[in-house]
């Protein structure tokens, strides 16, 4: 990932429902707990109230649908969290509910009004997908004309407050779903701006971090090693001060661009500050990583900034084996300076060039250091003669 793009805010994510298990989800599901909770109980109280809910197995209806009510916040208070299906499940349990309540009630319009549909409204438009929302809205109407049927004499009266209650509900749910699409894109918006370079437009220090818990993962499930890439612009500070700040923004710019074009898909191109950026991926070998260096050395090197201006790139590469728990964080940044190291050895070399960190090897022992086996005393060893001979 040579960028950071911010993700499309309509896409189909476990954020539709504040991410699962995250705080914000727990927030939400003990949010409708205590809707479903207060609704329910609310509804109970009716009950003992003269006048308000028919006699009979209507009352019965009323009253398991309240118990209904309370039981359904029951889930979510034990597991804290809640889902996207079960959510829009909730939301069409409301929608139902009401209609129940409403034809078990004596007069609707008075004790039951369409409003209370404003609950599963807000709900649908805050956390549903929009087609979820489509189908809410669809059914409200529905719901409302079959809630206050009996309360009008004329078939316009009624048509009338369908259409007044229904579409006040369906524009305030409209209207909510369009907030959170806003607040959403702005929350994209500013979470890959704090990931991305303001100049460059490449990833910065925080994503490079954020990255390499998944690179060091693959690396490990695949069998695969992890290859940091430092590049250093060679003589920038004299572009700077030949030609201006402005000048060398440019440049920067236009190397970029090139080493954007030049990495491969999977690999994370970030610049670490001033003039110096990380190419972190994955390898089947040294030769593999090296490759890929000498291609980023080559790019920059035809690159040409405002009015021309050209620059070259030292380079410093290593690579490692992830291990089983190592800290991805901390392994992230001794690789980097491994091949820092190695960055500072190409410019010490001439510049312009690609330099690999190389796993020390074992000091040879001098030979008249070198210690033969151990001996039995009285005995000499096969094939050697006696000391002294």
């Amino acid at each position: 990932m040579s960028s950071v793009r911010p993700p499309d805010p309509d896409a189909p994510t476990s954020d539709d429902v504040l991410g699962p298990g995250g705080p914000e989800n727990r927030v939400a599901a003990l949010l409708l707990a205590v809707l479903l909770v207060v609704g329910g109980l609310t509804g109970l109280v009716n009950l003992a109230v003269d006048g308000v809910v028919r006699e009979g197995a209507t009352g019965v209806t009323y009253g398991a649908s309240m118990a209904a009510c309370v039981l359904a916040a029951v889930p979510l208070i034990v597991r804290r969290r809640i889902g996207l299906w079960q959510t829009f499940g909730l939301v069409l349990l409301g929608d139902l509910v009401y209609a129940v309540v409403a034809l078990c009630i004596e007069d609707p319009v008075r004790h039951a009004t369409p409003l209370v549909l404003l609950f599963p409204s807000v709900v649908a438009a805050w956390f549903l997908r929009p087609w979820m929302l489509g189908v809410h809205m669809a059914v409200t109407p529905v719901v409302v004309a079959v809630a206050v049927q009996h309360s009008y004499a004329s078939t316009a009266g009624l048509a009338v407050q369908v259409a007044v209650s229904a579409g006040t509900l369906d524009l305030v749910a409209a209207g909510v779903h369009l907030l959170r699409r806003r607040e959403r894109r702005l929350l994209a918006a500013t979470e890959a701006q704090s990931r991305r370079d303001p100049l460059t437009g490449l990833a910065n220090r925080r994503h490079l971090v954020e990255e390499a818990s998944r690179i060091w993962r693959q690396a490990r499930r695949e069998g695969l090693r992890v290859a940091a890439m430092v590049i250093d612009l060679d003589h920038f500070k004299q572009v700077n001060d030949r030609h201006g700040h402005a000048a060398g923004d440019t440049v920067l710019q236009a190397v970029a661009e090139a080493l954007a074009h030049t990495v491969r898909p999977t690999d994370v191109l970030a610049r670490i500050g001033g003039e110096e950026l990380v190419v972190l991926g994955l390898v089947g070998d040294p030769g593999e990583a090296a490759h890929l260096a000498e291609r980023l050395r080559l790019a920059v090197r035809a690159t040409r900034g405002r009015h021309g201006l050209a620059v070259t790139a030292s380079i410093g590469v290593a690579l490692t084996r992830p291990a089983d728990g190592e800290d991805a964080s901390g392994a992230l940044w001794r690789l980097v300076d491994r091949a820092d190291a190695a960055m500072y050895r190409a410019k010490q070399a001439g510049r312009d060039r690609v330099a690999t960190v190389t796993p020390p090897q074992p000091r040879p022992t001098p030979a008249g250091e070198r210690l033969g086996p151990p001996t039995v005393p009285g005995a000499a060893r096969p094939g050697t003669a006696p000391t002294g001979a």
